[in-house]
């Protein structure tokens, strides 16, 4: 990513330092540290800014939320906001404010680096589109003097609002797909290394060691990027049940297969398939949303030497599931938060996230009028109980 000028607002002061050092790794300009919205805009008036990243929380008069409007009717440029809360009163003042991001705390450098890129994208986009609003108001005005060449332009126009509503929606889809073809080559470039560490070479070990970084790596990111193209989707209702033929065999091994393939943990899945059907008729890529994320949590979430039991079976044109780890479990009082989007337990420590995976698994459970229910005790496990009813 291109070097930008950055404005640091923040009113815990270690925290501000922590960020403006990881920012400055990525060669980043900070143009400076404000604890206060006021001090902020004092900053603004005398140094450009390409973003800010703006604590909602603040010494002084302004919080973060209205030195943002002010911000955005003064300069124009993209705002993301740094918080620790997640409460659903602050996320709806925030959205009034037309963000670019939103990130929780805590957060790693990877993540706030693909945030902030996709905050500038956003705000370039917007900007684009507003120079093709303006124009095409003009192109409109311009021709309202003949009446046949004005009806014949409304058409246009009508034509093209639609398309820019669209794009507006897609803007997420499109970044997302943007990332996926170098991604894949990446990893396909990370599994030629290994190939190529299994014979003999001097630097052999320590080939096979960064090529699985890589993958590993890649695989975390294609997933985020998995998820915001999830929801990019749910969020211009474009998330439909398409019904397809599956043989249920292959789909739970090649999950299974997935979830190993990018496991970091020794973990060991122990799969038990009930009476099931041959085939079933289900929306094969929701299904596989909903085992993926469930599977893949219960094995991250995990120690290594546990095991994660995954029971498969169908009863009464229902499909049923149980995913049971043994590992850190979820705090009582947050389980009533546990589908909401981006949200993650404060046990999780170091173990990385977006905390959109468990969103993700109940939005498609909705859309294929299922169920979900857990069980969960903090340092003892969870137990995800699934059911969905398809057709044989």
């Amino acid at each position: 990513m291109f070097p930008l000028r950055i404005l640091i607002t923040e009113d815990d002061h270690v925290s501000a330092l922590l960020l403006k050092k990881a920012l400055e790794k990525n060669n980043h300009e900070i143009i400076g540290i404000s604890d206060s919205g006021e001090k902020a805009l004092e900053i603004l008036a005398e140094h450009q800014a390409d973003i800010v990243m703006m604590d909602i929380n603040l010494s002084g008069e302004l919080d973060g939320i209205k030195t943002t409007e002010i911000i955005n009717e003064k300069y124009d440029i993209p705002v993301v906001y740094l918080s620790a809360s997640s409460d659903s009163e602050t996320l709806t003042k925030v959205v009034g404010t037309n963000p670019s991001a939103y990130v929780i705390k805590p957060f790693n450098i990877r993540e706030l680096n693909m945030v902030i890129e996709l905050a500038i994208f956003k705000d370039r986009k917007e900007k684009e589109l507003q120079k093709l609003n303006n124009e095409l108001e003009e192109k409109v005005r311009q021709r309202t003097a003949d009446l046949h060449e004005a009806n014949k332009e409304l058409t246009r126009a009508l034509e093209k609002e639609r398309e820019i509503g669209e794009l507006k929606s897609r803007i997420v889809l499109n970044v997302s797909h943007g990332f996926k073809t170098p991604l894949t080559s990446i990893l396909s470039s990370a599994q030629l290394l290994q190939l190529y560490a299994e014979k003999e070479h001097p630097f052999k070990q320590k080939i096979g060691k960064h090529a699985q970084k890589i993958e590993n790596s890649v695989r975390s990111l294609n997933n985020l990027l998995t998820s915001v193209l999830f929801f990019g989707k749910a969020d211009a209702n474009k998330i439909d049940f398409n019904p397809k033929k599956m043989f249920m065999a292959a789909f739970i091994n090649e999950v299974v297969d997935v979830v190993k393939a990018g496991s970091e943990n020794d973990v060991k899945i122990n799969l038990k398939i009930g009476k099931i059907p041959k085939t079933i008729t289900s929306d094969v890529e929701l299904l596989y949303q909903i085992f993926e994320n469930l599977l893949s949590n219960a094995v991250k979430y995990s120690k290594d030497g546990q095991e994660v039991d995954f029971s498969i079976w169908e009863e009464d044109d229902m499909l049923k599931s149980e995913i049971k780890d043994y590992g850190i479990g979820i705090p009582h009082k947050e389980q009533d938060q546990l589908f909401d989007r981006f949200f993650r337990a404060k046990n999780v420590g170091i173990i990385e996230g977006s905390g959109l995976g468990l969103s993700i698994v109940k939005k498609c459970i909705d859309v294929l009028k299922g169920e979900i229910k857990f069980e969960s005790n903090p340092g003892k496990g969870t137990k995800f109980i699934v059911t969905i009813p398809v057709k044989k």
